[in-house]
């Protein structure tokens, strides 16, 4: 079995499997957590008081819409920042986001 994505890099180390199947994880995870919070806040109030039926439709539509969509925007840009974040760290380039001493604002100061 071959793995997707290596050329040039040689195998991925357990690892490195087992760090992209957490991230996968946690990417599907959160992403269904906050579809479903979105769609609750937006459908929720059609869902649980009589409106009138136009603005009822127009409310689970949005959640139905929009719900999906988040979801695939949150799964997309977790992959992408871990991806980043990964050939970042096997570049030998892992730089810190913020300096190691706190108040400091430079590396250099």
């Amino acid at each position: 079995m071959t793995e997707a994505g290596t050329a040039g890099q040689g195998r991925r180390t357990q690892a490195e499997r087992d760090a992209i199947t957490v991230e996968i994880g946690y990417a599907l995870c959160s992403a269904a957590f906050a579809a479903a919070v979105v769609f609750g806040a937006v459908a929720g109030p059609a869902l649980l008081f009589s409106l009138p039926g136009t603005v009822e439709r127009l409310l689970v539509g949005a959640g139905l819409v929009l719900a999906p969509v988040l979801f695939t925007v949150r799964v997309v840009s977790v992959l992408l920042r871990f991806g980043r974040s990964a050939r970042r760290s096997a570049a030998g380039t892992d730089q810190p986001d913020q300096p190691s001493q706190p108040g400091r604002t430079r590396p250099d100061s």
